[in-house]
């Protein structure tokens, strides 16, 4: 679920992969493996993440349906 949410969020901003890896300073490749599954994300990067795209770890984590934050 996180993978594909992660993924998704990325295609509807019009991002490929290698410009949220930068905001992530991290490789192209590295970042794929997060879309794939193939490596857990560290939470750490899921805060980013979370922070990128404005919503919840919940959302990307698939706890939630609704990607909006509870402040």
């Amino acid at each position: 679920m996180t993978y594909q949410r992660i993924r998704d969020l990325r295609e509807d901003h019009d991002w490929k992969q290698i410009t949220v890896a930068k905001m992530l300073n991290m490789s192209q490749t590295g970042y794929s493996k997060y879309e794939t599954g193939e490596n857990d994300i560290p939470t750490r990067i899921l805060i980013d993440l979370a922070n990128i795209y404005e919503t919840s770890i919940d959302y990307l984590l698939g706890q939630t349906k609704n990607p909006k934050r509870n402040y």
